[in-house]
């Protein structure tokens, strides 16, 4: 983005601070450049220069290029914090790879992976002058090729030269055994020749202060507070004095999908090869594969689709060509969507009833109740949009989480926001219904819950083996919780959200709850859906879920 906006626009930062002020959504217009720039790339390799140029400018730091990437890189997080607000997302702790480097955190780093052999300096082959990270078949092939030293240290230090040599371009000593072997080709470089250090590195550097093992700390700075007054605090070089803690962790789930694999083992390696084998295994790459969209969900958004792609089950989006979903407009949509179905079921809610009532307040001249009542419609605050809010936020959670984390998703609005079938809105109606049988029944879950009932007789009845199977799989609810954390697979707690709702609604048709005559089996239905709604609530929950009033 700093190379766009100075190179291909010619912006100087005084430019591009006025843009961020009158633009509202700077994060669109960061998209539309950023395929620009990728473009620009493509049609001349030298123009890579100015990339690695950038890149060495930031991270040196008090130079006109580093504010401008602080002022682009704080404008786009913050239109993040909002976008993810509206799906109920929030964030404690923003860390930022700039203070990673200027805190020293990677030197830290990097000289306690040199000392303990995980890194050394290439002297040949296509990495030379690269520092790159000894790989653990390569570290025992070392080991055992150098028996007579007298630690795994030593060892590598015999076969490759010690790492920290005053003069790393200089002979490292390696003996006869390496050059048979020769340089490591597929050694992970950590540092590239020209002395910038990559992700990977950068990264290992991050994952040793999450688990409290680098010995340096981050400044921390208030950067954002929600409507809720939850506060989000950012790193900074210097930050104040009161703060909440952060960092030393006993477990790390890194959500980042299955392309970083590569990346996301190399630092895990890293950690295990300086020792610290317990956090290693309390280091979790939860992967997952892209995300995709069906050819009638890019037609919805917009898009303009090959006549040959149509026919394919799925398209990949592609940030750098373009092509893909900003997550705004994906709500908007999906919001809009939800509403129109929202007030087909109640037609009470219709808007129209507010736009009458617009009308009505300015002929009598109240000008500011009309321009609340259009900014209610405008910003989805009205009643149904609210409603529809809640309905499309869990649509697309749920939409998300259904497949297993192995599964391509090709995402499709209009499958996500069915009422019908394997979908958030399905099993949110399932506990609406339940909270209306308790409304009209005029008793409480919990009151029903605790209502003395002789279940052996409801039981030992002919439908009592249908309703005990669905207690049983109520009862379910904790250990499939457990399962999914320990197997790192939300899909199984989605699986067994649908299927609880699915034999509720089974349930609901076969018994008629409200009508029954006998007292105490109605005690004992009510009390079977009161279960139900408690468990499909708490299911839901798990996976970020909220219940409407109404569908």
């Amino acid at each position: 983005m700093v190379v766009g906006f100075t190179q291909l626009q010619s912006k100087s930062k005084s430019d591009i601070v006025a843009l961020i002020d009158s633009t509202s959504r700077f994060d669109y217009y960061c998209w539309d450049l950023y395929a620009r720039v990728s473009q620009w790339y493509e049609g001349d390799k030298e123009r890579l220069k100015a990339r690695s140029d950038a890149l060495h400018a930031i991270e040196q730091g008090s130079n006109e290029l580093a504010e401008i990437a602080e002022l682009i890189s704080r404008a786009v997080l913050l239109r993040h914090l909002e976008t993810m607000d509206r799906l109920d997302i929030e964030y404690d702790f923003l860390p930022r790879e700039s203070e990673i480097l200027r805190l020293h955190f990677w030197e830290s780093a990097f000289e306690l992976m040199k000392q303990k052999g995980v890194l050394y300096f290439e002297t040949e082959g296509k990495n030379k002058g690269c520092w790159v990270m000894t790989r653990p078949k390569l570290s025992r092939q070392i080991e055992d090729s150098a028996l007579s030293t007298k630690t795994p240290t030593q060892a590598r230090e015999a076969w490759m030269g010690h790492p920290e040599t005053a003069d790393p371009s200089a002979s490292l000593g390696v003996t006869d055994e390496a050059e048979k072997i020769g340089p490591d080709e597929d050694a992970k470089v950590i540092v590239r020749s020209n002395g910038t250090v990559g992700y990977v590195g950068k990264d290992i550097a991050y994952h040793l202060w999450k688990f409290g093992l680098l010995g340096r700390d981050f400044g921390y700075r208030r950067f954002y507070r929600y409507p809720n007054q939850h506060e989000v605090w950012i790193s900074a070089e210097l930050g104040e004095p009161d703060h909440p803690h952060f960092g030393n962790v006993a477990a790390i789930y890194n959500v980042i999908d299955s392309r970083q694999a590569d990346p996301q083992n190399t630092v895990v390696e890293a950690i295990r090869l300086l020792g610290y084998t317990e956090q290693a295994a309390h280091y979790t790459h939860f992967s997952y594969e892209m995300v995709a969209l069906t050819p009638r969900c890019a037609l919805e958004l917009g898009y303009e689709i090959k006549e040959e792609d149509r026919a394919k089950s799925y398209i990949e989006v592609s940030g750098r060509k373009g092509f893909g979903v900003k997550a705004d407009d994906l709500l908007d949509a999906a919001i809009h969507k939800a509403r129109v179905k929202v007030i087909a079921g109640n037609p009470e809610m219709d808007d129209q009833a507010l736009y009458r009532d617009a009308a009505q307040q300015a002929m009598q001249g109240n000008d500011a109740i009309v321009q609340d009542v259009q900014n209610a419609i405008t910003n989805w605050t009205d009643p149904a949009s609210r409603i529809a809010k809640i309905v499309s936020t869990g649509a697309l959670r749920y939409f998300m989480l259904k497949y297993t984390r192995a599964t391509v998703i090709a995402f499709d609005l209009s499958d996500a926001l069915a009422f019908e079938g394997e979908t958030g809105p399905y099993i949110q109606y399932a506990v609406v219904r339940a909270e209306s049988i308790f409304k009209k029944a005029g008793i409480d879950p919990e009151q029903a819950l605790a209502a003395d009932v002789d279940y052996a007789r409801h039981f030992a009845a002919d439908s009592g083996t249908e309703i005990w199977e669905l207690w049983l799989l109520a009862g379910k609810t904790s250990f499939v919780i457990e399962q999914c954390i320990a197997t790192t697979e939300p899909a199984f707690a989605a699986k067994h959200a649908f299927q609880l709702a699915q034999q509720f609604n089974n349930f609901y048709h076969r018994h008629h709850i409200l009508t029954e005559a006998d007292e105490d089996r109605k005690k004992f239905l009510l009390a079977t859906a009161a279960v139900v709604r408690r468990e499909l609530m708490r299911v839901l929950a798990v996976m970020g879920i909220t219940v409407p009033p109404v569908m």
